[in-house]
């Protein structure tokens, strides 16, 4: 098989499984953790077996709609956190992107976050740490290089920002699970509450030299 022949293979594998994603988002949308294996395999036009011989089993179709739901959320936040204005309305705006995520899909956080709730006799969820906390320390990873690119912190400042980058993630995704299922607030309320506890640390650290600024 020449080089040619493998690539036009490999862009047509990969354009059925995105068409096969785009077809589990759909089930997801609509059904929340209770998405199935054969609810994605009717939507996409095809049989269960088809469906696993591109993901495996439902953990390596959940694997694949995180990592896209988490590029897209990532380059939203990363979009934030560059806009131009100052540090606290980037704050704000960061903190409101996430939980606006959150607010405008919420079966698909579901499934993503809680999808134990989705468990039936036939067809499994999951142990929601094992899949959902990979998804978070990704997150604190990505804010904690941008704490540590923009931010001048001192001694240990890779460490520190480390902390900050997981701290931040694990309050904002604490906070947005509850506000999500009790909705006790507005996101407004919610976004300058965060930001308030936020803001100490935040507000007396300096921009770190020749860096882009936070």
């Amino acid at each position: 098989m020449d080089t040619t022949q493998r690539t036009d293979q490999q862009r047509s594998a990969d354009r059925r499984r995105r068409e096969l994603l785009e077809a589990a988002d759909r089930v997801v949308l609509r059904d929340g953790p209770q998405a199935s294996m054969n609810a994605i395999a009717a939507e996409a036009g095809i049989t269960k077996p088809i469906l696993y011989r591109h993901f495996g089993d439902k953990g390596g179709l959940y694997a694949a709609l995180a990592k896209r739901h988490t590029d897209a959320l990532l380059d939203s936040l990363r979009a934030a956190l560059d806009a131009p204005a100052d540090r606290r309305e980037r704050v704000e705006s960061t903190l409101d992107t996430y939980l606006a995520a959150i607010e405008a899909r919420p079966q698909v956080y579901r499934f993503l976050m809680h999808p134990a709730e989705g468990s039936t006799g036939g067809d499994q969820g999951f142990d929601v740490g094992k899949h959902s906390a990979p998804l978070l320390r990704r997150m604190g990873e990505e804010l904690a290089q941008v704490i540590e690119e923009r931010l001048d912190l001192g001694p240990g400042s890779q460490q520190l920002a480390r902390v900050w980058g997981h701290g931040i993630v694990g309050m904002m995704h604490a906070a947005g699970d509850w506000w999500l299922g009790e909705r006790p607030c507005s996101r407004a309320e919610l976004v300058r509450s965060l930001a308030d506890l936020l803001w100490g640390r935040l507000a007396a650290a300096g921009d770190k030299m020749g860096g882009p600024g936070f």
